[in-house]
Parts: structure tokens; C-alpha cells; sequence
């Protein structure tokens, strides 16, 4: 019979390998993001409505998880023990939430009006250089110049597709670019914002307060601009506007969380540069988009850049990453 030693053994990479099939997953089903709302546009709807009704469908399962979490805390919080909650804190975290979930959301599903969804996930996969470079002005960290060689790669490869795609395509282009850079810089400052409310206060309840406080800044922006009845898209729709609230951001959000408890932050972050791959795929197969010798250059360009990058930021990431 085995030993206890190499059951343990044999016990642990078997959650190794369940920890790495959760980070693919995670990865893979954000990247379908960018698809949906390509198959909403096609629709005729319109990205604002799209995002409302991501708001809608995950909203309330991300409240219903953080009310559970704060009652599970609250009753194991030792006599004496701070409170888990405070309402500086709980105002911090609706505010980040506006900047993250809403404004930079907002950009990024407008930009898919203008450009492909795959140059859409290569420029927004480059939000943790903006990280660095905030932490180099606001915080005096230093920046490595191996690290500004990946930067350097990565926007050649942006650039190389930008060229291709701008020469055939015109000056929506640019505009689409810039929205979803405008996106990626403001993710950015959300991350460098979230990181010490997640460390306070815990994955589940930062995420759920982060969303309650962009849903109704959403759902605000929409009845400002359209009139309640457009949430009422076609049934041939309806599926795509569940598909935006489950499977391209609760679902991932919790296969990313359950990854970073088995494998870590550092290998999780790794392994989510896949989801370009996985967009590209699909934006090929599904959306009929363009993949030409460049668009293959350029991506192999961002995703070196950001390997590297990644392998010398060691970055920390959130417990919960749910995408823009």
C-alpha cells in the first residue's frame, strides 16, 4: 500500500494540476468578453446596453457571495476584534468600483465598436505596465530596464498591428484604440486602488461592495441616454446578454479566485496570458475577424513583452479579477 507521504504527494499534485485547469478556464472564459459583445453589436445592441445587462446578471450573485462572506466573518470575529466593515472603507470600495467596474467597462465595451476584439484584449493585456509606471511616479518604485525592454515589445507588437489595421480599416481605428487604452490605464489605477481595500477587507466583500457601486452608476447612465424599454433586447439576444453576466465574468472571477488559492498570484497571472489566444480563436472562427502575418507578429510581440514583464514584475494580484 502507498505510503501516507506519497498519497500527500500525489494529493497535492493532483490540486496542482486542478489549480492550473481553474486558471486556463478563468482566463479562457474572460476571454469571450470581447465575443459576446462583438455578437451583441451585430444585434443592433448598443455596448451601454450590453454592459447594463452584465450588471443585471452578476451584480446580484456578487452580493449575494459577499453578504454570505461578511456574515461568515462577522461570526467568527473574535470579542474585542475590529469591525470587518467600516463605512470609510465600504465608501472607498463603492467609489473604486465606479472607477473600475464602470468607467474603465464602459471604454473598453465601446472600443469594441471600432476595433477587433483581438487587438481589444492585446491592448488591454498591457494594464500591468501602467501599474508599474503609476507605482514609478506616485510611489518612487523603481523600474528595472529589463522591464522597460518588455514594455518596449509589447507596444512594438500594438503598433505593428495598429499599423495594419489603420492602413486598411481607417481612422476609427484610432478612436477605438485610444478608448480601449483610455480603459487599460483606468484599470490600472483601479488595481493600484483595490489592492489595500482587498487586503482589508477580503476578496469577496471588496467585490461585491465594488460592484454595487458601479451597477447603479451604469444603470443611471443608461436611463440617461436610452429609454428603459431597449433592455428589452430580441430572445435571439438574450442568451448573449446572460452569456456577458455568467460565463465572461462571474464564472471566470471564481475559477481565477479558486486558481490563486491553489498555484498562487504569480502562476495564475502567467497563465492568464493565454486569454489573447483564446480571443484571437474565437474572433477568428466565430466573428470572421482578420488574422493576418502581421496580426501574428504583433501578438507574439505583446505576449513576449508581457511574459518577460511579468516574470520580472512579480506582480500580486487581487484575489478576484474580474476583468473591465
Amino acid at each position: 500500500m502507498p505510503s501516507d507521504a506519497s498519497t500527500t504527494r500525489f494529493d497535492v499534485r493532483q490540486l496542482q494540476w486542478l489549480g492550473l485547469a481553474l486558471a486556463i478556464a478563468g482566463a479562457s472564459l474572460f476571454a469571450t468578453k470581447g465575443i459576446v459583445i462583438k455578437l451583441a453589436l451585430a444585434q443592433g445592441i448598443d455596448p451601454l446596453t450590453t454592459l447594463g445587462w452584465r450588471m443585471i446578471v452578476a451584480v446580484p450573485i456578487f452580493v449575494t457571495v459577499g453578504v454570505l462572506g461578511y456574515r461568515s466573518r462577522n461570526a467568527r470575529r473574535a470579542d474585542g476584534a475590529p469591525p470587518v466593515l467600516d463605512w470609510r472603507s465600504v465608501l472607498q470600495a463603492l467609489g473604486v468600483g465606479v472607477l473600475g467596474y464602470y468607467l474603465s467597462s464602459y471604454l473598453d465595451f465601446t472600443a469594441l465598436e471600432y476595433i477587433s476584439a483581438q487587438f481589444d484584449r492585446l491592448i488591454l493585456l498591457t494594464y500591468p505596465f501602467f501599474v508599474v509606471l503609476f507605482g514609478a511616479l506616485f510611489f518612487a518604485r523603481r523600474i528595472a530596464p529589463m522591464m522597460i525592454a518588455a514594455l518596449l515589445i509589447g507596444y512594438l507588437g500594438i503598433a505593428i498591428i495598429f499599423w495594419r489595421d489603420f492602413s486598411i480599416e481607417g481612422e476609427h481605428v484610432l478612436l477605438g484604440a485610444a478608448l480601449v487604452f483610455t480603459a487599460s490605464i483606468i484599470y490600472a489605477a483601479y488595481q493600484i486602488l483595490a489592492k489595500p481595500l482587498i487586503d482589508r477587507m477580503g476578496a469577496q466583500l471588496f467585490t461585491s461592495i465594488a460592484m454595487s457601486g458601479a451597477g447603479p452608476a451604469v444603470i443611471a447612465h443608461f436611463l440617461l441616454t436610452h429609454p428603459l424599454a431597449d433592455l428589452a433586447v430580441p430572445a435571439s439576444a438574450l442568451p448573449l446578454m446572460l452569456a456577458i453576466g455568467t460565463v465572461s465574468t462571474v464564472l471566470p472571477a471564481y475559477c481565477i479566485s479558486a486558481a490563486i488559492g491553489l498555484i498562487g498570484p504569480e502562476r495564475t497571472a502567467v497563465i492568464g496570458n493565454v486569454s489573447p489566444v483564446v480571443t484571437i480563436t474565437l474572433a477568428v472562427t466565430v466573428l470572421g475577424e482578420a488574422f493576418t502575418i502581421w496580426h501574428a507578429l504583433g501578438t507574439a510581440l505583446v505576449l513576449a513583452g508581457v511574459l518577460l514583464f511579468t516574470r520580472k514584475a512579480r506582480p500580486k494580484v487581487p484575489d478576484v479579477d474580474v476583468e473591465p
